[in-house]
């Protein structure tokens, strides 16, 4: 029986991602889609704990593991991560997933609200909902871009909003495995494709406009099962009039490959 050909467009965790689906007895295609590049400007840091010093945020929000751990280090490096952790004593401390809570309880940060899973914006404004806000200072740690609807979100409630950038998400140098995925896509030889994160779809897109495939992107997807790990990424994926065939619920890797290799044998029925 030929093997199913499962592309894959995480980076970080591609290859670990990559050895679970060789253990499901398919194939996977690595397709990298984004770089993680650092974008902590140490002034713009100096600047804002100078500022916090003087003006205390009322609450801040943490979004991301390594956006969290980029912040932390970009801040002891200015020899100011004390200062950062007495700072945050005095703030209502909010994290959106799992993966911040470690890099705070490393560094013994109080955690006062974690947001429901599926950890989404919507889940981050529900768990706050109770919290006055009205003229508050509110910092939001910034993920690979800004956050539009968080801060929407929160500015609705009368908040006065800043956000830090820690990290910016970044097409991969070498976009060749992502076009060597959109061939493959043309060519009906790629079976599943699975996304982790909605800058994934945005990148393959953009790669796609360079090669003249844009248009039809959505039609060659499609023919593909589509695994999305959640609902931020389904979302992405029906703007582009792509329906997933199965989210994971909750959005982690386990019920992702779980949901995959279900739907797989559903095919090979």
């Amino acid at each position: 029986m030929t093997r199913k050909v499962v592309a894959i467009l995480e980076s970080r965790t591609g290859e670990h991602l990559a050895e679970l689906i060789v253990r499901l007895g398919a194939t996977p295609m690595l397709a990298p889609a984004l770089e993680e590049a650092p974008d902590v400007d140490p002034e713009t840091l100096k600047a804002l704990i100078e500022d916090w010093v003087a003006r205390p945020f009322r609450m801040v929000i943490f979004q991301t593991g390594v956006g969290t751990r980029a912040l932390f280090q970009a801040t002891e490096a200015l020899g100011s991560g004390a200062a950062l952790v007495e700072l945050l004593a005095t703030a209502l401390v909010v994290v959106r997933g799992p993966k911040p809570v470690g890099e705070l309880n490393a560094r013994r940060v109080r955690i006062d609200i974690r947001a429901g899973s599926p950890f989404t914006t919507e889940t981050v404004l529900d768990a706050i909902k109770e919290v006055p806000l009205e003229q508050s200072r509110v910092l939001v740690q910034r993920y690979g871009q800004a956050n539009q609807r968080l801060c929407d979100g929160l500015r609705d409630r009368g908040a006065v909003v800043q956000e830090i950038a820690t990290y910016r998400w970044t097409l991969p140098a070498d976009t060749r495995p992502l076009e060597r995925l959109i061939d493959a896509l043309a060519a009906s030889t790629v079976d599943a494709t699975v996304f982790t994160s909605a800058v994934q779809i945005q990148n393959l897109y953009q790669v796609a406009e360079r090669m003249n495939r844009a248009d039809e992107l959505a039609t060659l997807l499609s023919r593909t099962l589509v695994a999305s790990i959640g609902p931020v990424c389904s979302r992405a994926l029906n703007q582009r009039g792509i329906v997933p065939d199965f989210e994971a619920s909750p959005p982690k890797l386990g019920p992702l490959i779980a949901g995959l290799e279900a739907a797989l044998e559903r095919r090979r029925a």
